[in-house]
């Protein structure tokens, strides 16, 4: 957690949500210097330890509420990880155009600016609202708490598209079912290596756009190996968003997915709400 530069440390929740709505905060890296405090009684540092668990301790009681908000309604919930250039928006796209004859669906678009994501969705046929994040580098449980308040995806698929990042992201739950940490093959292999706790908090990888795999240098087993590294329990598929190679396999992925939410929410009923 970037707790250091302030992420999540301003009002940034409090006007995430809408076309061009902003929240912002100001990150003061200044050199490689830049984490290194010197405070000899440890007072600066302890406030920095204090300060990054009450935030994510306050996000994780608003992450458990979206998460029976979301299991009472049967919807699964799914956040969508990456670097910034994946394929993210167009697999999204894509999938919703594909199944959304088969079950609701719904988008959250995570964006540090512009709702050039979510119409795109939206063209596909799909509800999405667009989250604008300023400068803060993920989305946060309160700002998914209240998007989802404008979607109705109950019995479907809520999908949420993190803002393009490998760090922050990891440490933020959303009430998610699952992160899906989605790797292009024009990255390389080693982002899992270089980015451990984002694969260690995926329950799937998706391998995108493998139709490009004899034109770039990617070692797709290699890429599997250090996933496991980080995680031996991760899932793992190859797929390509512009092909279709592959999305069989995502589908029925997500259809488990929604039957069990299905099967769970008949069992487990409640009122409760999540709450901003």
């Amino acid at each position: 957690m970037c707790v250091t530069c302030g992420c999540g440390q301003t009002a940034a929740t409090d006007k995430a949500i809408g076309n061009g709505a902003t929240a912002g905060h100001h990150h003061h890296h200044h050199g490689a210097d830049a984490h290194h405090h010197h405070h000899p009684d440890g007072a600066e540092d302890t406030r920095l330890i204090r300060l990054e668990q009450d935030l994510l301790g306050k996000n994780n009681r608003i992450a458990a509420a979206n998460r029976r908000f979301f299991r009472d309604r049967g919807i699964f919930a799914l956040n969508l990880v990456s670097s910034p250039g994946s394929g993210k928006t167009t697999l999204l796209a894509r999938t919703a155009e594909e199944l959304k004859a088969r079950f609701p669906i719904a988008v959250i678009e995570g964006d540090q600016n512009t709702s050039l994501d979510a119409e795109r969705i939206r063209r596909a046929g799909v509800p999405a609202v667009q989250v604008n994040t300023g400068r803060v580098c993920h989305l946060d449980a309160a700002m998914i708490g209240r998007a989802v308040e404008e979607l109705d995806p109950s019995g479907g698929v809520l999908f949420v598209e993190n803002v393009g990042n490998l760090v922050c992201p990891a440490e933020f739950d959303l009430g998610e079912a699952h992160k899906v940490a989605v790797v292009s093959v024009t990255e390389g292999e080693d982002k899992p290596l270089k980015y451990p706790h984002m694969f260690a908090a995926a329950g799937l990888m998706l391998i995108n756009k493998i139709d490009l795999l004899p034109h770039v240098t990617f070692d797709t087993e290699r890429c599997r190996d250090y996933a496991r590294r980080a995680n031996p329990d991760i899932e793992i598929l190859e797929i390509s968003a512009t092909t279709g190679t592959g999305l069989p396999g995502w589908y029925e992925w997500i259809e488990r997915g929604v039957g069990n939410v299905t099967l769970e929410s008949d069992r487990a009923p409640s009122e409760v709400r999540a709450e901003p």
